[in-house]
């Protein structure tokens, strides 16, 4: 469900202000995703909102789909790796970070591939 703030002035809107709950997001990207499925932005969007919600699996599943389509979306790689960190999967993060890494480079993303870099030395 959506709220929909009406602020008046003189019993006329002046401003409509849209806040959606967290689950309206992952429903709203989710229908959005229903008709574009390769909508990369949506998707990681979708797998954000679900590792927010602690539904790791649910999450892992979205980043996957995306980085199997989009295997250029080095964000994706990041944002995987720091959800299986959270979930104390350490090992499965190290793998996603290289991957990241890799795609980093080839993509020529020096900032993204510092922060796992970083992240990766963390680990150990």
């Amino acid at each position: 469900m959506t709220d929909i703030v009406l602020i008046t002035h003189s019993d006329r809107p002046i401003q409509v202000v849209v806040i959606f709950r967290d689950m309206d997001r992952i429903g709203l990207l989710s229908e959005i995703l229903s008709q574009h499925p390769n909508d990369a932005f949506a998707r990681y969007g979708l797998a954000m909102e679900y590792s927010k919600a602690g539904e790791v699996e649910r999450s892992l599943a979205e980043f996957n789909q995306l980085l199997s389509a989009h295997p250029d979306y080095t964000a994706g790689y990041f944002m995987a790796a720091q959800t299986l960190v959270q979930a104390g999967r350490s090992e499965e993060a190290k793998k996603m970070l290289a991957k990241g890494i890799a795609s980093a480079q080839q993509t020529g993303n020096d900032h993204a591939r510092a922060e796992m870099e970083a992240l990766q030395t963390e680990l150990g």
